[in-house]
């Protein structure tokens, strides 16, 4: 098998901007895993190892026929199943968009081979359905799963764990050892400490676009560098004002449903839930991938269109009742997969901020002075200060995060709904994220919160929502108060 090597390597990214990589040699026989801060150069790296860079300067060594799965896979994917049922022709396949099982048999396997894949990540009962219909961690198994069929040399997953449950990460990790185990070629990026692979023989430290260092697992872990990122501690951060007072909401729930039903054809999503979100109440939503979780947070931001069909009042008011989706949004601050995959227009940083305040994706209004005095606040408190011309998509998914979070905590909501917000994100800038939150529900902000790693949940949350299979393909929805300062 061919090894491949880098030294003194300077690879061109953005602009002027480059990826250094001093001395790299990746063996046949080693599984290498890389983590750094966001922003440090992970997901450029990524693109390195597959040959996608231009190298301005070094020696770089070998070639092999790689697969690289990311973030950016997926958003791709998207936008060719958006395109797909945009055209001005639309037969029945078209309208439907991708199905599971066109991305699978147009890489040319055979379906028996297919199906098996998909069974060994639990998806084969998604076969017929939409692409568009999948949850973000359905959807990153899918990727997986079709990027096997290929038989790639080298494997190179970016942030693979994101938006799986628990159960899943621990089916993926050993999925992924059986892999290693067979000879297949293997580079796992993570954000997290606890996600590099045990089977993982050697280790990447990155930072400021550059790699730190690189070697044999236990060094590296043991190393002053690795303790320095690993540590999450920091000051409780002051958050730049609201823009100007908050209305007032009406007293009562602010949601309210009943015999909600969500289905897709044959395919059940949300059957029988009657929910209630008191006033001062702080949810949060645990459930496997699939489970509906990110459907019913859509119904509630007016995104579903089903939400018209069901019984359903938001902020006191019958959902279909001459209510615009704009007077929705205006109460409420989201961050999710979905919003970050859906956020394809070009345009700047601060521009993105500067949505918020209009629950726009892109910017159709002129700001005024205060607007965008508020958001180069968060910019700064982000430590994205200097970045705010820069193009959005330019930053790395991390960072990409954090910019999307400051534009859903912008107007300081009554409502905010984090649909696993801290994905793609480094031990110190979810400390960061954690600490911005609860000075928002310090202030009155009451709090949706989705997470598939439990630590990651704020203190303060009141209750739980939980999905729970209920053996037939369905699901039970258990509601609980929690103690006093749960999380």
């Amino acid at each position: 098998m061919t090894l491949l090597q880098w030294q003194s390597a300077s690879l061109a990214l953005h602009g002027d901007q480059t990826l250094f990589i001093p001395d790299l040699t990746l063996a046949p026989q080693a599984c290498w895993a890389f983590v750094g801060s966001n922003g440090s150069g992970k997901t450029a790296l990524a693109s390195a190892l597959c040959g996608e860079l231009a190298v301005r300067a070094g020696g770089v060594t070998g070639r092999v026929r790689a697969e690289r799965l990311s973030f950016e896979s997926q958003q791709r994917l998207g936008e060719l199943d958006w395109q797909r049922r945009n055209t001005d022709m639309l037969g029945e396949e078209e309208e439907a968009g991708y199905r599971v099982s066109t991305l699978m048999l147009e890489e040319g396997g055979e379906e028996a081979q297919a199906r098996s894949l998909l069974a060994r990540f639990g998806i084969e009962s998604l076969w017929d359905r939409p692409y568009r219909h999948l949850s973000s961690g359905e959807g990153r198994k899918l990727l997986l799963a079709r990027a096997l069929l290929g038989r790639p040399e080298l494997l190179v997953l970016d942030e693979p764990f994101d938006g799986l449950d628990q159960g899943s990460r621990r089916d993926l990790m050993s999925l992924l050892a059986q892999l290693v185990a067979q000879g297949q070629r293997l580079v796992v990026i993570v954000n997290r400490f606890d996600e590099i692979p045990p089977f993982a023989s050697h280790l990447g430290l990155l930072g400021e676009r550059r790699l730190l260092l690189a070697g044999e697992r236990d060094a590296v872990l043991g190393s002053q560098e690795v303790a320095q990122l690993a540590r999450a501690e920091g000051q409780s951060p002051q958050l730049p004002p609201p823009l100007q007072a908050p209305t007032p909401l009406p007293a009562g729930p602010r949601v309210q449903m009943r015999a909600l039903r969500v289905a897709y054809g044959d395919q059940v999503i949300i059957d029988g839930l009657d929910w209630t979100i008191a006033e001062g109440e702080h949810w949060q939503l645990v459930g496997p991938n699939g489970a509906g979780k990110s459907t019913l947070l859509a119904l509630i931001t007016g995104d579903h269109p089903q939400g018209y069909s069901n019984d359903l009042r938001l902020f006191g008011v019958r959902r279909g009742s001459g209510e615009s989706i704009w007077e929705i949004k205006r109460h409420i601050g989201l961050v999710s997969p979905a919003l970050h995959l859906d956020y394809r227009v070009s345009c700047s940083v601060q521009t993105v901020i500067l949505s918020g305040f209009y629950d726009s994706i892109g910017l159709y209004t002129r700001p005024g002075d205060r607007q965008l005095a508020l958001a180069n606040q968060w910019l700064a408190l982000l430590g994205l200060k200097d970045q705010g011309a820069q193009p959005f998509h330019a930053l790395s998914f991390g960072q990409q995060r954090l910019v999307l979070i400051a534009r859903a905590l912008v107007k300081h909501p009554p409502l905010l709904i984090l649909d696993e917000p801290l994905q793609g994100l480094d031990p110190l800038n979810r400390h960061l994220v954690r600490e911005m939150v609860v000075r928002l529900i310090g202030e009155g902000t009451q709090l949706l919160f989705v997470s598939h790693h439990p630590e990651d949940a704020p203190p303060g949350l009141s209750h739980r929502l939980s999905f729970v299979p209920n053996g037939a393909g369905g699901y039970r929805y258990l509601q609980e108060k929690l103690g006093k300062g749960s999380a």
